[in-house]
């Protein structure tokens, strides 16, 4: 039996979780592997590697959960896109057999922190008024920076520049870089720019005629609040990999990057 000890988790909401949980069970009961099977909602810190079975939500919320007690975590996609996963189900007895051989690599991602809360990808500042347009005043270590009429703001890490921040037209970071990217969304202005800075600064936003509210990775949301202040979190999450998916590969397979028309 190989020491690695495998925290395997799970979301329930995910259609056909149960087929997809079984094979990989299977799969680490042949290799005689000491595992634990958690569902999403009640995650515990048994192993020293975790396989996830989900989307990049699964993933997004695992990575969170783990990174402080810095347990590398590699998603298996049984969702739609799965951007940060490594393989589907289909691959699965390969990966298992990479992973348990020591051939994948981790890397330290950038977390945003924002009062309680932490995030990966992202924050999603909006106004509470739905169907409306906002002002928001963006300050940077205290000093005002601009303000814009827009229906929102993302604030986002390198990890998350690939997500919400992509398609409201942020750039592409590599994740590695330690920057924060803003993203304002549709604003009403045409010189509103995205813009990225280092990942020291302080980012605060206010409002001045209504209350802000603040989504997490997508689906976390505050209660209405007047203002929010975004530092870098003082954990990083630690993603897995396999060694021959890098982060250019993955562009480029996911996201079709940089492939030609077709005829």
């Amino acid at each position: 039996m190989t020491t690695m000890k495998i925290n395997l988790i799970f979301n329930k909401f995910i259609p056909d979780y149960k087929k997809s949980l079984e094979t990989i069970e299977n799969a680490l009961i042949a290799r005689n592997v000491d595992f634990k099977t958690f569902d999403l909602e009640n995650m515990g810190e048994y192993g020293d590697f975790v396989f996830v079975i989900g989307g990049d939500g699964t993933l997004l919320r695992a990575a969170r959960f783990y990174s402080g007690a810095k347990i590398p975590v590699m998603g298996i996609n049984v969702g739609r896109l799965g951007f940060l996963a490594q393989a589907g189900v289909k691959e699965i007895e390969s990966v298992i057999e990479a992973v348990t051989e020591g051939r994948y690599c981790t890397e330290d991602r950038l977390m945003l922190e924002s009062g309680d809360y932490i995030a990966l990808n992202d924050f999603v500042i909006k106004g509470c008024l739905t169907g409306r347009t906002s002002k928001f005043f963006l300050e940077i270590n205290g000093k005002f920076v601009c303000d814009y009429i827009a229906d929102g703001l993302i604030v986002s890490t390198p990890t998350g520049s690939t997500a919400y921040g992509l398609s409201a037209g942020g750039p592409v970071l590599h994740p590695e870089l330690d920057a924060i990217v803003i993203v304002p969304i549709c604003p009403h202005t045409l010189n509103a720019r995205p813009l990225v800075v280092p990942s020291g600064e302080v980012i605060t936003v206010k409002t001045a005629d209504e209350l802000l509210s603040v989504s997490i990775d997508g689906f976390v949301t505050t209660n209405c609040i007047s203002k929010t202040s975004i530092k870098i979190a003082p954990n990083k999450a630690k993603l897995a990999f396999l060694k021959n998916n890098n982060f250019y590969t993955i562009l480029r397979n996911k996201l079709h990057w940089g492939v030609s028309p077709v005829d």
